[in-house]
């Protein structure tokens, strides 16, 4: 089954290239999920609006990746959150809270998507958090969450 991503899947491709998947992978998980369209006739406009849109996110060059890095290595950013007594958090913190932290912190705009918690966040303290500003270059983040007052 040919399909088209539109979003990085893990092992398999970025946004924009045409995969050959298995029929059930494909029919099952990647087109419900929104990771992938059926590669048609007409799918060459749509790949072209994709990779345009994932060239506009990306970090161009590998020397403005490092200045994120470094950027990121140098900040200090502090989560609050509503935890209970034992320190045990209401919920979990999400990527997209990581990427609202950073930016509140006086840091660069990250995506989402490019940050990876090595485990679902559910208590107070320091996490390392791992942020891909290129695809040759991760950054380590330190994110202290402290309770929300």
């Amino acid at each position: 089954m040919k399909l088209i991503l539109t979003q990085d899947v893990s092992g398999l491709g970025a946004p924009g290239e045409v995969v050959e998947v298995a029929p059930g992978y494909g029919r099952n998980y990647l087109v419900p999920q929104g990771l992938a369209i059926l590669a048609t006739r007409g799918a060459e406009k749509q790949i072209a609006t994709i990779r345009r849109a994932r060239e506009v996110r990306e970090v161009h060059d590998r020397g403005s990746a490092e200045a994120i890095k470094n950027r990121l290595a140098a900040l200090s950013v502090k989560l609050p959150a509503r935890s209970g007594r034992s320190g045990r958090l209401f919920g979990s913190v999400t990527s997209s809270d990581v990427a609202a932290a950073v930016a509140s912190a006086g840091g660069p705009t990250l995506d989402r998507r490019l940050i990876t918690l090595p485990s679902p966040i559910k208590s107070l303290g320091s996490h390392t958090v791992h942020v891909k500003v290129h695809p040759e270059v991760e950054a380590t983040l330190t994110l202290e969450v402290v309770p929300a007052s």
